[in-house]
């Protein structure tokens, strides 16, 4: 039995999906960022009980690695790093990628050429995460690596053909951009695409790209004037 398993928590959309065999997958999605905690667990019960499966039988977990929601981010890879304790392999790929592929999977035409497609997601403060893939039939290649912009850096933005997004309003009208969620079926989908996901070879040292700290490390970093020891986005 060979049972996978995706993840994206990065956003206010939980999202998940098994399969078993290579057979169509099972997904869920829960929206509201402060109930991934509670729900992931039982989510991947039931669906694992869906396809006959219990978590032991996990042999690959595939999780969205940022940027986004520091605390769905670390309630995703706890839940990772507990699967990969009894065995599973684990894979990452950014939340971003998972956006811009799920453009081209749903799409029902084949990818004759490469396409280049930004994704966006809101970073708060008026900023956005972003980056942009090529993506066709081949493979995938990374074009601008995931990163925090404003309004005022669209001018100088690689090109791009697509745009896709799940928020805010104002910036994916001023790229026209497509209304996108991240789908944890098209990151399952990811996994065999070269170029798209990352295996981690240390799982229980791994630390996920959350693209900026928790509010209130961030909070006691303004009040303190310097940075905590161990703080996301400050690698030193």
């Amino acid at each position: 039995m060979t049972v996978r398993l995706a993840m994206d928590a990065t956003s206010d959309r939980l999202s998940l999906a098994v399969d078993r065999d290579g057979a169509a997958p099972m997904a869920e999605s829960l929206q509201g960022a402060r109930r991934h905690a509670g729900a992931v667990l039982p989510l991947i019960d039931g669906l694992l009980a869906r396809i006959g499966a219990r978590a032991r039988d996990v042999s690959l977990v595939a999780v969205a690695d940022g940027p986004g929601s520091f605390t769905g981010i670390r309630v995703a890879f706890a839940a990772a790093k507990a699967l990969a304790a009894e065995g599973a392999s684990l894979v990452t790929a950014p939340s971003l990628l998972v956006r811009a592929a799920g453009l081209i999977v749903s799409s029902s035409h084949r990818l004759e050429h490469p396409t280049r497609v930004l994704a966006v997601s809101s970073a708060l403060r008026g900023e956005v995460y972003a980056g942009i893939w090529s993506i066709d039939a081949n493979g995938v290649e990374e074009v601008m690596p995931p990163r925090t912009i404003s309004a005022r850096d669209i001018a100088a933005l690689p090109p791009f053909d697509r745009a896709v997004g799940d928020s805010p309003e104002e910036f994916l009208a001023a790229v026209g951009a497509a209304r996108e969620w991240p789908e944890a079926a098209t990151l399952l989908h990811l996994i065999d695409v070269p170029g798209a996901t990352q295996p981690v070879l240390s799982p229980q040292e791994f630390e996920p790209h959350y693209g900026r700290p928790a509010e209130a490390a961030a909070k006691w970093e303004r009040e303190h004037g310097r940075p905590l020891p161990d703080s996301p986005g400050n690698p030193g």
